[in-house]
């Protein structure tokens, strides 16, 4: 490979997990990354002092334009929006704080930034990349990037979940709704759902969906004894990885019919989110690669 495909292929996995934190679509993400190329192979390598950061800054740059659109997109979007879920290798939850950055539940929390708090809260808070390099990916003053990290910092920790449940919990959890389905028994489900629990679906237009949140642990259960799991065809329900915690996968008569992520506080589910728009279950065929990080083999080269 030549030094300019060398150097983009070596970080590609981080870039796209930067974009995908950034958009919560892993459809727009590689769409930025290709944009991302198209400029990096224009760029005189010989001028490049750090060209992890050069990428990350034309990747941000990119992303946030892209985000602008996203923005518009959801404003005609039928019923809630929810993150496009990634299929994930048991690694990822090993990086604990990539995990959490990753997860449908952070992601939905970072849907409450404006496009450039979400950029800088995720550069700072995942990349771990210092002011200076924030300003040049954003161009803003560092003095400004400092504002803004501290404002998006206290809006995340306002709404992350509290006492995050181990991947234990998660499972314990997920299998609960597993014998619901399977076996139409609710009792054990209700059993850890939190009083305040809240149900989202996504079909986008496409797919039978909530059309709003559903809301309360009363109503969640009317949800789910009115048949939320339909059973007028061959459901399977396989536990997997997916954006780095443990998830549902379904299938109805062999085909991927959506997937189930929970959001686990103390023990219980306070959150239940379930994607259904045929759109975002691509990345359920195979996983994808997230990772902070340049690849092993380059970094051992270098």
């Amino acid at each position: 490979m030549d030094a300019a495909t060398e150097a983009f292929v070596a970080h590609r996995n981080l870039l796209f997990t930067l974009a995908y934190e950034m958009l919560g679509s892993a459809a727009d993400a590689e769409d930025v990354l290709q944009e991302t190329w198209l400029r990096w192979v224009g760029v005189d390598l010989g001028t490049v002092l750090d060209q992890r950061a050069f990428l990350i800054r034309i990747t941000t740059r990119q992303a946030l334009k892209r985000l602008r659109t996203l923005g518009r997109r959801k404003e005609s979007y039928v019923g809630p929006w929810l993150p496009e879920p990634l299929l994930t290798s048991p690694d990822v939850a090993e990086d604990v704080e990539l995990a959490d950055s990753v997860s449908m539940a952070m992601l939905l929390v970072m849907e409450t930034l404006t496009p450039t708090e979400r950029a800088v809260f995720v550069l700072r808070e995942v990349f771990d990349l210092d002011y200076d390099e924030i300003a040049e990916a954003v161009s803003k003053a560092p003095a400004t990037v400092r504002q803004i990290a501290r404002r998006a910092r206290a809006h995340v920790a306002a709404r992350r979940p509290r006492g995050t449940g181990s991947p234990a919990e998660h499972r314990a959890a997920l299998q609960a709704f597993q014998r619901a389905v399977e076996t139409g028994d609710l009792q054990s489900l209700l059993d850890i759902l939190a009083p305040n629990v809240v149900a989202l679906s996504d079909g986008g237009g496409v797919k039978h969906a909530l059309l709003r949140p559903v809301v309360g642990i009363d109503n969640v259960a009317r949800l789910l004894a009115a048949g939320w799991w339909r059973r007028d065809a061959e459901r399977s329900v396989e536990l997997v990885q997916i954006n780095g915690r443990p998830g549902l996968l379904v299938r109805v008569d062999g085909e991927i019919d959506g997937v189930l992520a929970v959001r686990v506080e103390n023990g219980q589910v306070t959150g239940a989110y379930h994607v259904r728009n045929p759109e975002k279950l691509s990345r359920m065929q195979r996983e994808t690669a997230v990772t902070r990080r340049a690849s092993r083999d380059r970094q051992r080269r270098q």
